[in-house]
């Protein structure tokens, strides 16, 4: 399944890096507004296990962990909002369409296969974290990105912990 997850995050990556070539803050809001599907899917899956009497000794930690990581990725999202990254309707209907596969494809993924599912958000958050990386060394410093930098390598440790967890 990692083979698969680098394939389609490769692939996705690839397709975004063409589309918001030279627009950083639209692309940052983008992959923001993607960023918080998976979380919202793990918490509807650990939702659900919960009503059919499948919690696990995990299970809190885990949603607590999920809800937190949510609220983050909105904080983001928010402040790429204050930097136009979301003026255009063309970037609106992008990322809307996206969280939508994405969430779903979520849903499913980490009901079969949670390890699996905690790698590919594990592998975009380390590509977030990259992505902006990229950014600070062509722009120069910017202490916002920096924080969402390292939020977004803390949130790739609390999801590797959570694979560790299952």
């Amino acid at each position: 399944m990692k083979h698969f997850n680098t394939v389609v995050l490769d692939i996705t990556v690839a397709i975004l890096d063409f589309l918001y070539q030279g627009r950083d803050y639209p692309r940052f809001w983008v992959l923001e507004e993607i960023a918080r599907a998976p979380y919202f899917a793990f918490l509807s899956v650990l939702h659900f296990r919960e009503s059919m009497g499948l919690r696990g000794p995990e299970h809190l930690y885990l949603m607590k962990q999920h809800f937190e990581q949510s609220v983050n990725e909105t904080e983001h999202l928010e402040y790429m909002e204050s930097r136009g990254g979301n003026l255009y309707f063309i970037d609106r209907f992008v990322a809307k369409h996206l969280v939508l596969i994405y969430y779903w494809s979520n849903v499913v993924y980490y009901w079969v296969a949670p390890r699996a599912a905690y790698h590919l958000s594990y592998e975009v958050e380390i590509h977030a974290a990259t992505t902006y990386a990229k950014y600070l060394a062509f722009n120069g410093h910017d202490d916002k990105i920096l924080e969402i930098l390292n939020d977004e390598l803390h949130h790739s440790k609390e999801l590797h912990d959570a694979m560790e967890m299952i």
